[in-house]
Formats: structure tokens, C-alpha cells, sequence
């Protein structure tokens, strides 16, 4: 009887040890995998963020690049990590909500990951140049409308938000003309800058110097929001299509089951560095607007831009590259 009282207390003790360890986390550096290469937006986005979140955890953020496969790659790392909470990834619209349509992945973006917060997100801006006789969207759809074979429109690829901006345009003001897709943002603006094609679907980050420097005239925002880096730029609901929400976003989420005491120490870390100035400075120097989402706002977002999405990708009938 001596033997297994003491062995129940043992057992007991070791019991409270775990708990309590467990209860710790994070006790060892966490880890955030970006699905794209240093010097992105999503690197840009997620640096202060990290920053600030070390310092509330006591414990080193680590920043993993697996860039890939349009971000997809290291969206399938996470969906496959162990749901501890030492494995986080900042995502975006693309590899969570429209490349699933397009071809088949070893995650599902409802189902396979715990959303924790969004981070930022913006619109696409429609932008010409300034010789361009497309003063406004308008004059765009008149021009387009009259001689469909010289209006096209470019983007920095296919499946991208740019590129289903386009589409949803197209649709929405029953317009017939060539989508032109780039290898990048950057050799799309240079196409535009070099005349070559007329009318472009860019990130606003991409596109602000050459807005400013009055190189490019932006015609619309596709966001529901006027953005705060261009208040003077309509939204495209304001230009005559009532509705219409084109928005990228960057969020951050961890595998699917990820423990309560894990979220009980992420989701209020998070909500409090998303108040902090000098994020909400960075996020906006990017051309996004801070989304200080709770959790369920984050999941819900994720599933209504999945469907909103898949209809444009079924109605557009886009393929995969």
C-alpha cells in the first residue's frame, strides 16, 4: 500500500509538472514561414510584427522563407506542422483563397489552419499614363467599349488579385479585352511606363512612387476603402460599379487545433501590437490599411474571399499558369 500511494503521488507530481510546463508556452523559439523571398511585401509586413511579438513571449521569432509555387508552398508546410504554436505563417488572398480554385493543393485553405489575426490589406489600383486619353474609369469603358483590339489590360501574373480584379471589371462593365500578364509587378509597370500596354491592375505598393512622382495616373482603387496613402483616388464603387471589392490581404495563421492556451497568448499579443503606432505606420508605408481582426473575423474573411473568388475563377474560366 506504501508503494502505490507513493507511486499515485509521483504520479500526480509528474502530472502538475507537465501541466505546468505546457501551460509555459512558448518555452523555445517559435518559428514564421513566409511563402516568399526577403524584401517582399509579406517580409515587409511581418518584421515589426515579429519584432514586437518576442518581446511579449520572451522567446526568439525565427523567419523561414520557403518561397514557392506562388506562396503555396509554405502554406503547405504549416497546414503539416504540429499545432504546438511553434509554427506560424503569415499568408496572404492568393495561396488561401484563389490558387485553390486553380489547381490542387495538399491543404484546404477552410480547414486546415487555425486563423490568429490579419495584419493589412489593400486594394489594386487601376493606373495609365498621364497621356493616356482614359482620364477616368469612364472614359475607360467608353474607350474600351468603342475599340475593344487596342485595349488590353496588365498584371503582374495570372491568378493574382490583379488579375481577378480584371476580371471582375471586365464582367461587371461588360468589357471584351486581353488580359496581359507579366512575370512580376515590376515588368508590368515597365511595360506601362514603355507604352506597351495601356492599362494596368498593380498593387498600390508597386505603383505609389510612380503615382507620386505623377509618372502614372491612377484611375481606381478596387478596394471597398479609399486608401489613406491616396484619398484622392476613387474606389471603383465610387467610379460607377457599386459593391465591387477587390482586396488583398496578409494574415497570420498556425496548423489546424492549435491548443487554447496557445491562442490565449497569440490572439492578445497580437490585438495589442496591432494597436502599436509605429505597425500601423509600416503596414500603411506598404500601401495597406492595418485589419486588427480577431480570430473569427480572420476565418471569416478567409471563407467569404474563397468563394468570392471561386465564382470569379469559374465565371472568368482561369487556369492555372
Amino acid at each position: 500500500m506504501r508503494l502505490i500511494k507513493t507511486m499515485l503521488a509521483a504520479a500526480i507530481t509528474l502530472s502538475a509538472i507537465g501541466t505546468t510546463a505546457h501551460a509555459e508556452y512558448p518555452d523555445k523559439p517559435i518559428k514564421m514561414l513566409v511563402g516568399y523571398a526577403p524584401g517582399g511585401a509579406a517580409d515587409k509586413l511581418i518584421r515589426p510584427i515579429t519584432d514586437r511579438l518576442s518581446k511579449i513571449l520572451k522567446q526568439p521569432i525565427v523567419i523561414d522563407y520557403k518561397p514557392g509555387a506562388g506562396a503555396s508552398l509554405a502554406a503547405d508546410l504549416t497546414s503539416k506542422a504540429p499545432a504546438d504554436g511553434y509554427t506560424l505563417h503569415i499568408t496572404d488572398s492568393g495561396p488561401m483563397t484563389i490558387l485553390p480554385h486553380m489547381r490542387k493543393l495538399g491543404y484546404d485553405p477552410l480547414t486546415s489552419f487555425t486563423p490568429i489575426s490579419m495584419v493589412g490589406g489593400g486594394g489594386v489600383v487601376v493606373v495609365v499614363l498621364p497621356t493616356s486619353k482614359a482620364t477616368d474609369i469612364k472614359t475607360l469603358v467608353e474607350l474600351a467599349k468603342k475599340d475593344p483590339k487596342n485595349w488590353s489590360y496588365g498584371t503582374s501574373g495570372i491568378g493574382g488579385v490583379g488579375h481577378l480584379a480584371g476580371e471582375q471589371f471586365k464582367a461587371a462593365a461588360k468589357l471584351d479585352i486581353a488580359h496581359i500578364p507579366y512575370k512580376g509587378g515590376n515588368p508590368a509597370l515597365a511595360e506601362l511606363l514603355g507604352g506597351h500596354v495601356p492599362v494596368l491592375f498593380s498593387s498600390l505598393g508597386a505603383a505609389a512612387t510612380q503615382i507620386q512622382s505623377g509618372k502614372l495616373r491612377a484611375l481606381a482603387d478596387t478596394s471597398s476603402k479609399r486608401s489613406s496613402m491616396f484619398p484622392d483616388v476613387p474606389t471603383m464603387a465610387e467610379a460607377g460599379f457599386p459593391g465591387f471589392d477587390a482586396t488583398i490581404w496578409f494574415g497570420i495563421v498556425g496548423p489546424a487545433g492549435l491548443p487554447k492556451e496557445v491562442m490565449n497568448k497569440l490572439v492578445p499579443a497580437l490585438a495589442s501590437i496591432m494597436k502599436d503606432p509605429e505597425v500601423i505606420a509600416a503596414i500603411k508605408r506598404e500601401g495597406y490599411e492595418p485589419m486588427p481582426f480577431t480570430p473569427q473575423q480572420t476565418a471569416d474573411r478567409i471563407k467569404s474571399d474563397f468563394a468570392l473568388w471561386g465564382k470569379t475563377v469559374k465565371d472568368s474560366n482561369i487556369k492555372a499558369d
